[in-house]
């Protein structure tokens, strides 16, 4: 049904809302099949995962595709002004890459509808000095070429003649947050979401204040007199945010990451140099269909991967086992770190296996970890009552928002299993989370380093059965 609206307003232009409709945008792309993107790389945009090309604006991108039933082409690239120049001539349809609403951007290119708001804040590293206004700062202010915090800063200039800022050639934001860390920067303006995303690795950056707030972000269009995509886009957001499925593809993305711990988050990463290495093999074993690192993850936030762990409630090890869960997984000793593991791996498989097939990913492995903190039957509760309330009961942001009600006597006497923490398994599983996409972030990290490592020790070696001896030392080693 959907497809047959888009397929209406096409009808419509055909019929006259253009004057040589076979030329509109929307009819091109038709007779291409294909829809070309122009997206900008970045975490909160467009990246390389551990299954390939992934984030939110490729996903966006591609509903929009599904929607209007053609292939999608993506044209990736680090540089704004690059994808810039490609919409320009023509080569993409629009860019997706998180783009902040500016006023020159107004200017010179048509926007989509706003599908998201964020916050511009000046950055600084933890344990400098927190300036509390731009009369406060010691340096200059860094930030990424051409990007919407360069027209901010030139607005702030006007009134703030004195401010010391430049605009890096080469850095991207991530870059340069990396930068403000080092202390080779001392402060920049970034994002809000893009901050949220970056603190999980670096959580020494802070806040200093918002620079703006509820700034609007948008796809770019050319400035023509071409309606025809726009107006798909209209409809395409207005039923994306109708239908949920716009801010349950945010909550996929950035949901969890909201709230910050920076005690926290310090200790994660400093357990993940110091107390993961002996128990990743273990990980590694017994991980299953399951991504090592997301068990390690789990293991984290049950017993910060300590196997002496023990909770009041009797569950004990590195995942937390009852006495009844352990028996039935195997485990004759549960401070046993490889027995817990391989228990704990077992016990989550077969949870993941209760989940209905027709859950998608990784919503699905969501319910598996919730039912892990809280027990499956629980979290069947929150399904009835989110279908009771007409929202889905298989898309995990629907249910997340009923699991709370669990606490309520008005509400768990009226389920079949009863009260629950449900508000501590949505934090668990933010928390899990956010632990798995730090572990990804350093274990591909520490891969990178070690892929580096191998190729420098290759051409030294290379470079090394080259260098011929002298005939000297050939004459003394061997006889004629």
């Amino acid at each position: 049904m959907r497809k047959s609206g888009f397929l209406i307003l096409i009808l419509i232009w055909l019929t006259g809302c253009s004057p040589e409709p076979q030329q509109s945008q929307l009819f091109n792309i038709y007779q291409k099949n294909s829809l070309k993107v122009g997206v900008l790389h970045g975490p909160t945009s467009y990246y390389v995962g551990v299954d390939g090309p992934t984030g939110f604006e490729l996903e966006l991108s591609q509903a929009l595709a599904d929607k209007l039933g053609v292939k999608l082409e993506i044209f990736p690239s680090y540089y704004l002004e690059e994808l810039l120049q490609k919409l320009d001539s023509g080569q993409v349809d629009f860019i997706a890459g998180g783009l902040t609403l500016t006023e020159m951007r107004k200017d010179k290119y048509r926007a989509s509808p706003a599908y998201r708001w964020v916050n511009e804040v000046l950055v600084f590293k933890q344990g400098n000095a927190w300036p509390r206004s731009l009369d406060d700062l010691t340096d200059a202010i860094v930030v990424v070429k051409d990007s919407s915090h360069v027209e901010t800063l030139q607005q702030l200039s006007l009134d703030h003649p004195a401010l010391n800022w430049q605009q890096h050639p080469e850095l991207d934001a991530e870059e340069i947050l990396q930068q403000v860390v080092d202390g080779k920067i001392a402060y920049t303006v970034t994002d809000s979401n893009q901050l949220a995303l970056n603190r999980r690795f670096y959580p020494n950056l802070s806040i200093a204040f918002t620079v703006r707030d509820n700034l609007p972000v948008s796809w770019l269009l050319a400035n023509n007199d071409d309606d025809s995509l726009y107006a798909v886009l209209i409809e395409f957001f207005g039923a994306m945010y109708q239908g949920g499925e716009l801010i349950a593809l945010e909550d996929r993305y950035f949901g969890h990451v909201q709230l910050f711990d920076y005690v926290d988050t310090l200790a994660f990463i400093d357990a993940i140099e110091q107390t993961l290495p002996p128990l990743k093999p273990w990980f590694l074993q017994y991980a299953g269909e399951l991504d090592w690192r997301l068990l390690a993850a789990l293991s984290y936030q049950e017993s910060h991967w300590n196997p002496q762990a023990r909770s009041p409630t009797g569950v004990r090890g590195l995942m937390m086992l009852t006495l009844p869960t352990a028996q039935q997984m195997g485990v004759t000793s549960r401070l046993d770190a490889q027995q817990n593991i391989r228990g704990g791996s077992r016990y989550l498989h077969r949870l993941f296996s209760r989940i209905p097939e027709r859950i998608a990913m990784p919503d699905r492995l969501w319910f598996a970890l919730a039912s892990y903190n809280i027990g499956w039957g629980h979290v069947e509760d929150a399904r009835k009552l989110t279908q009771r309330e007409k929202a889905d009961p298989d898309k995990w942001l629907d249910v997340k928002q009923r699991l709370p009600l669990l606490r309520q006597k008005s509400v768990y006497q009226t389920t079949k299993y009863g009260y629950a923490r449900g508000d501590e398994a949505v934090n668990y599983v933010d928390n899990i989370r956010r632990y798995y996409d730090t572990l990804l972030w350093v274990d591909e990290r520490q891969q990178a380093e070690q892929r580096l490592e191998l190729q420098k020790q290759r051409l030294s070696e290379q470079s090394s059965e080259q260098v011929l001896p002298e005939p000297s030392e050939l004459n003394n080693k061997v006889p004629y």
